[in-house]
């Protein structure tokens, strides 16, 4: 995107880059560096990009030029399989990192992301990246380490998606966006379409309506509308626990 950035300018509302003060989490690496990527003379190359709800801002098979950290709101990253049908890969909220797969290694975006809100995000650019990482090679060994804990991740997830039924796909998707985005009110803070649902646990809308319904029935959910709610959280986890797969937060 800033090929999908400088093309679609007058779709973004974009400002100059200021220092993150988001989380101030020592686990966040580009707070962690925040000192390098937002208070040098290279700063001015990078972007602010603010995004309407429903507005994508990757677009799968576009050339890469830098990647995005979330500022705020959250973003659906997808890839289009067999077909032409959407898998989503993964929901991102604020401080999390949005095409870095396709930064250093490749031509073209491999997924596609979308803002499910309103969204606020840091665009560092390619050419950006690599002055910064040539010349600071403590962020260049955490980025290292970052992508390494990210295909730790990558192949985990492949391995226990793979030993699934159905059924303990749907329960992996509703535990996972709820320890990633918490609940409010008794339902997960993160209202999504049964489609999105059976688009992350790679099944049909179909399938994912059948195993929501026996779930309710079994005083494992509740549901209103396209909200979901846990009724029995221990109950659930029990559902996928020989798996032991808890990695994605």
């Amino acid at each position: 995107m800033l090929a999908i950035v400088s093309q679609t300018k007058n779709n973004f509302n974009l400002s100059s880059s200021t220092e993150c003060n988001i989380c101030g989490s020592a686990n966040c690496l580009i707070h962690n560096y925040s000192e390098i990527l937002f208070n040098s003379e290279l700063s001015s190359r990078s972007t602010v990009l603010k995004c309407k709800k429903g507005q994508q801002f990757i677009i799968e098979g576009a050339p890469v030029n830098g990647l995005f950290f979330i500022k705020s709101g959250t973003v659906k990253v997808f890839r289009t399989g067999i077909n032409g049908r959407e898998q989503i890969v993964r929901f991102a909220r604020a401080c999390e990192i949005v095409g870095h797969r396709g930064f250093g290694t490749q031509e073209y975006y491999s997924i596609g992301a979308i803002a499910l809100q309103n969204v606020e995000l840091h665009y560092f650019s390619k050419e950006f990246l690599q002055e910064v990482l040539i010349n600071n090679p403590d962020f260049t060994y955490a980025m290292m380490l970052f992508y390494a804990n990210e295909l730790n991740r990558s192949e985990n997830k492949v391995k226990s998606i793979s030993q699934m039924t159905v059924r303990e796909r749907v329960v992996d998707t509703i535990l996972y966006i709820n320890r990633k985005f918490g609940e409010v009110n008794g339902f997960l803070n993160l209202p999504l379409s049964r489609k999105e649902y059976a688009d992350y646990a790679g099944t049909s809308e179909e399938q994912v309506i059948r195993v929501f319904s026996t779930l309710k029935k079994e005083g494992l959910i509740k549901a209103n509308g396209k909200k979901i709610g846990i009724s029995d959280i221990e109950l659930l986890r029990k559902e996928i626990s020989e798996h032991n797969f808890f990695l994605d937060s």
